[in-house]
């Protein structure tokens, strides 16, 4: 199978993307992916503070805990528009890092840079928004961690890395939007609860949504990152040599 642009599917990394979701799911309960999970947090919360500064309100703290919860304590300017947005920026925050790992890495082959780019990110998010020593030491050593990682894997190495951490993000968005979705006592105090209060639109309706757009997007990055696009007719190509 290839797209339009003539990108062919690639075996190998459908074959590791789903050993990789499948190691999420068998080992979700584990303590080893706890760290893991605390990531996507943050990149949950960090996707309300995003919303927040965008809508021009100011985002007053970020906390992580270790029971996986997390919040966003922020300040928004009237208006509903600027609160459906905020309030969904942290689910489909998620989703669009998974979907942005996958496209940079292996659309636009960044790779380095998106181990960079998310290293000065969570250094930024800590310094300047957690105000516990939990949350600040979570970013700081998750960024450190993730900036050695950049400088010193093989291209190779870093591939993989970076098809886990979407993997694992895109599943961690899922598993969190299901959970609003079908499990009422968690619904009831999500971000889709605390905009029903808002809008009158039902919980449900708004878990709903996101789910629809979660799903799509990743599925969308997924198909795209999953071709292997074609060579350029002039990568083979080379100049006749001269000597002056």
């Amino acid at each position: 199978m290839q797209t339009a642009s003539g990108a062919k599917l690639n075996a190998g990394r459908i074959l590791l993307l789903l050993l990789f979701l499948g190691a999420g799911w068998y080992f979700w309960d584990t303590a080893a992916l706890l760290p893991l999970k605390l990531l996507v947090v943050m990149m949950h919360e960090s996707g309300h503070a995003i919303a927040t500064l965008l809508v021009g309100g100011s985002v007053e703290h970020i906390t992580l805990r270790l029971d996986q919860s997390g919040a966003c304590l922020s300040s928004l300017p009237p208006g509903i528009f600027r609160k459906i947005f905020v309030f969904s920026g942290g689910y489909l925050g998620s989703a669009v890092v998974g979907a942005g790992l996958l496209l940079a890495t292996f659309r636009f082959r960044l790779r380095r840079w998106v181990l960079g780019a998310t290293c000065v990110w969570l250094g930024v998010m800590g310094i300047l928004y957690a105000r516990d020593p939990f949350t600040l030491a979570f970013c700081v050593g998750t960024s450190v961690v993730l900036g050695l990682a950049a400088r010193f894997l093989p291209q190779g190495a870093v591939d993989v890395l970076n098809l886990f951490l979407a993997a694992f993000t895109a599943l961690y968005a899922l598993f969190d939007l299901r959970d609003d979705l079908w499990d009422s006592s968690i619904r009831s105090l999500s971000d889709a609860a605390l905009l029903a209060q808002h809008t009158w639109v039902p919980a449900i309706a708004w878990a709903a949504l996101w789910t629809l757009l979660g799903v799509l997007l990743l599925g969308w990055a997924a198909y795209i990152s999953m071709h292997a696009r074609p060579a350029s007719p002039f990568s083979s190509m080379s100049m006749p040599s001269r000597r002056f």
